[in-house]
């Protein structure tokens, strides 16, 4: 399946939808409009043969200071046969915010999460909003281009964890224990 053969099928299934090929040389590529995202992701996985039932991987790029500002990358898999896409949408840097397609594949929500963590990109109507990878304190989207990085830290060095054989021993027995195994190391 190529790009064309993609967007002849979604102009049937979603009229109007405005889809146009991208560029790629590994996968067919297609951008969608932000505001026909739901639409075509639902006659995506549901309307196209074989239909594109796994969302592998939700990314985004920063473009700064170009405009749009950000894609929102989505990598599909059709199971009932060997095909791939790549699903774009470009979306402004004062207004990144795209509808979440959880509810059509539901492993969108936590790498939608990580995008939004990441990037500052907000994906409305999904739930869950809330950090993944960074504290929940943290301030800012670090993988922006505009974060600020600041490297005025001396290096951490550490020491490797120093066990004697008797606390080691210790920590074998207690996980056995936890887990209902036998109370003595095999030697």
């Amino acid at each position: 399946m190529d790009a064309r053969s993609i967007i002849a099928a979604l102009a049937a299934a979603v009229p109007g939808a405005d889809v146009q090929p991208g560029a790629a040389t590994d996968r067919p590529t297609v951008i969608v409009p932000s505001e026909r995202l739901p639409d075509v992701a639902r006659a995506l996985h549901d309307r196209m043969s074989p239909g594109f039932d796994v969302l592998m991987d939700v990314t985004a790029v920063d473009r700064w200071p170009a405009e749009p500002r950000f894609e929102v990358v989505y990598h599909l898999v059709a199971t009932g046969g060997p095909a791939t896409l790549r699903l774009k949408v470009l979306l402004a840097g004062d207004d990144a915010r795209v509808t979440s397609v959880q509810t059509v594949w539901p492993s969108a929500n936590w790498l939608e999460r990580e995008v939004w963590d990441l990037f500052g990109i907000v994906f409305e109507e999904h739930g869950d909003l809330r950090r993944i990878l960074m504290p929940e304190d943290w301030e800012g989207h670090p993988l922006r281009k505009d974060y600020p990085v600041q490297i005025s830290m001396k290096p951490k060095v550490y020491e490797p964890l120093q066990l004697t054989e008797q606390e080691f021993e210790a920590n074998i027995v207690a996980d056995r224990d936890a887990r209902g195994g036998p109370h003595r190391p095999e030697r």
